[in-house]
């Protein structure tokens, strides 16, 4: 999955002192694993609390709580512990989700803060397969066609003409894997969010109902 996608506005948030800030699954994203630069850890509490492969994320976070332990540390102060709850939950999306492949891809874009590219900027094209340059400028690399889809035809001793090679850019399909690859995220982040708002487990933060848009190449009427 790639990484690249559009620059997404998030405001700042703080953690609440007097009562918990409300705050959407995405910003709580970025601001766990961009201003408390918290890590993903796949094997967290394995030998300090007996994981078993297959728990849900709910168990690994309330181990966490019992436990009192972070993921991070070391030549830094430590995260604050609704950060490593956020990374926790993370780490353990089922393979529903998208599982590790997807919690990486969902760390990156939020350290980044970015979402994934969805096609916005994709236009279908035709272009050369190959470019050569001249002093008068830039030309399309041409073939010698023999007229019967074989290049180059002079070994042959024929010789019917010249072509251009050329690469199909943009295509729907192209398109299409974008935005799979968008609902795909977006189901992730659903997910991290009915399990915080069901848990409430963090201390500082009240997860909202609010959501990047789930199709957003959807012209609104």
């Amino acid at each position: 999955m790639s990484v690249m996608g559009a620059q997404f506005r998030v405001p700042r948030v703080r953690p609440g002192r007097a009562g918990k800030t409300p705050v959407a699954i995405w910003d709580l994203l970025v601001w766990a694993f961009q201003s408390e630069r918290v890590s993903l850890d796949f094997d967290e509490l394995a030998s300090a609390a007996g994981e078993r492969p297959g728990v849900s994320m709910e168990w690994v976070m309330m181990q966490r709580a019992n436990l009192g332990c972070s993921i991070d540390g070391g030549g830094r102060s430590e995260p604050h512990p609704d950060a490593d709850l956020v990374a926790s939950a993370v780490s353990c999306l089922p393979e529903g989700c998208g599982g590790r492949r997807m919690a990486v891809w969902i760390a990156e874009l939020a350290r980044q803060g970015r979402v994934p590219d969805w096609g916005q900027g994709v236009v279908s094209r035709c272009e050369p397969v190959a470019w050569k340059s001249h002093w008068r400028g830039r030309f399309a690399e041409k073939s010698i066609w023999d007229g019967l889809g074989r290049w180059p035809s002079h070994q042959l001793g024929r010789d019917d003409g010249y072509c251009c090679r050329v690469v199909f850019t943009g295509t729907v399909a192209e398109q299409a894997r974008m935005r799979r690859g968008w609902l795909q995220w977006w189901s992730a982040l659903l997910e991290l969010q009915i399990t915080f708002r069901l848990g409430c487990d963090l201390t500082a933060f009240a997860v909202t109902d609010e959501m990047p848009p789930s199709a957003p190449w959807r012209k609104s009427s």
